[in-house]
């Protein structure tokens, strides 16, 4: 009997409950401390600010707040190439609370600071917060879960928002706690989840012998190991980070100017309509990535991100067609737009990127991939703000959001077939190489 209970099928157990607790802890910390973060940056967009005076430029108010948020998020992107890329892993977590206690800080000088004067203390919320995606994404790449933990973890990319969103819109109705002071009293309720959330993060442990085998040593990236990658997957990275601008700005864009949104589709005056349109999305983009947790071959899960991410782009152009047709309501665009989008962003934010470093040879993390991408994004965001505002003034923000939902889709499907062509060409010339390389002279 004892031998049996120390047998093979014992050990199996063993390590199938160490994985699960594995996924269940690492998974549940992650979530959390990303959709706490979220409550330091997004609370703001719930707001309209229609009665701030003071403000007599060409840029109404919120849109200022908006692009110079964006801002310091960029700046913090591009900075974050090279630190997120380089940072060991003992520097994380305290990292990771200073950067938020220093963008609470910010709020709180919006609130005390007279408007529109406090636009700048915006910027300078964004600028830390830029770099937590990458902090907390660290700790889950390199393992053979991580498919699953990064599915976790991007679900808070979609819920988190509509969640504090609502949290703002509650406090202001019922509360009455005003627009200017509203970001910080959100920030506040969420500190000590984040806390905690980040000590549980710090206590996951370093990935094991198996994943390295399964996915590749990730380590920190020299100067030398950026530019090698980067010269590896050259013409292919571009059309990936290229389709990654116009998700970023076509999902900040619709985030950002949800309420006026809602509005305009006829759902002003309810605060949980933040919130529960986000949760069918996160069903069925949760649904979806899960399926690529099975793929062990990195090169067959590459492609079917980069399959899943022009799906995305369909069912954007697929969904905005059947609203401007009638055959669906306004709330269910939203939700079907939504889940378009998401299906083409959320694998840029871990699941593509891990496995197309996984693929190549250079040595690296995909910290450096995810961070050279979002920079580029958020510079498109605000691109995309400025267009709207200076090119397309009078063009009220549900037609802009149509119009943006159809170039979006296209360039998610063209992008996305040059990509999937030039790694599979890549993969063939290296598949030739290395036999070439292995065969007797």
């Amino acid at each position: 009997m004892e031998n049996i209970t120390n047998g093979p099928a014992s050990t199996s157990r063993k390590a199938k409950s160490s994985e699960l607790f594995l996924l269940l802890f690492s998974g549940v910390a992650a979530f959390l401390t990303y959709f706490c973060m979220y409550a330091f940056r997004k609370p703001f967009a719930a707001a309209s600010f229609s009665d701030i005076s003071g403000w007599e430029f060409i840029l109404d108010y919120k849109t200022a707040l908006i692009i110079s948020q964006v801002l310091g998020y960029a700046f913090s992107k591009i900075i974050g190439i090279k630190v997120v890329s380089e940072l060991r892993p003992l520097q994380r977590g305290r990292l990771l609370i200073l950067l938020v206690l220093a963008s609470h800080l910010a709020l709180v000088a919006f609130a005390l600071i007279p408007a529109p004067y406090n636009v700048a203390m915006l910027f300078l919320n964004g600028f830390p917060l830029g770099m937590v995606w990458g902090l907390v994404f660290s700790y889950l790449e390199g393992r053979r879960l991580t498919e699953a933990l990064g599915a976790i973890l991007c679900v808070s990319l979609i819920v988190s928002s509509g969640a504090v969103k609502a949290v703002a819109a509650y406090l202001m109705l019922e509360w009455n706690v005003s627009e200017l002071w509203m970001p910080a009293a959100v920030g506040i309720l969420f500190l000590p989840g984040l806390l905690l959330s980040t000590f549980s993060l710090s206590r996951i442990p370093q990935p094991s012998q198996a994943d390295i085998r399964a996915r590749k040593q990730r380590v920190p990236m020299t100067t030398e190991m950026r530019w090698n990658f980067v010269g590896e997957t050259n013409l292919g990275l571009l059309a990936l980070i290229m389709t990654y601008v116009f998700l970023t700005a076509f999902r900040d864009f619709t985030d950002n100017f949800a309420a006026e949104l809602w509005q305009a589709l006829g759902h002003d005056e309810a605060p949980h309509i933040f919130l529960t349109s986000t949760l069918p999305v996160a069903l069925v983009v949760l649904g979806s990535l899960a399926l690529l947790i099975f793929v062990r071959n990195n090169y067959r899960a590459l492609q079917l991100n980069q399959l899943l991410v022009a799906a995305g782009g369909a069912a954007c152009i697929a969904s905005t067609l059947a609203f401007e047709a009638g055959i669906i309501s306004g709330a269910a665009w939203m939700i079907a737009i939504n889940i378009g989008l998401y299906i083409g962003y959320v694998p840029f934010n871990c699941l593509l990127f891990e496995r197309l470093v996984a693929c190549t040879k250079s040595l690296g993390n995909a910290g450096f991939v995810i961070y050279l991408a979002d920079s580029s994004g958020y510079i498109g965001s605000i691109g995309v703000m400025l267009y709207k505002t200076f090119a397309q003034p009078d063009l009220n923000w549900l037609e802009f959001t149509l119009q943006f939902s159809y170039v979006t889709g296209f360039v998610c499907i063209l992008l996305m077939l040059f990509s999937l062509l030039f790694f599979h060409r890549l993969r063939r010339k290296q598949s030739s190489r290395s036999g070439l390389a292995t065969s007797p002279a």
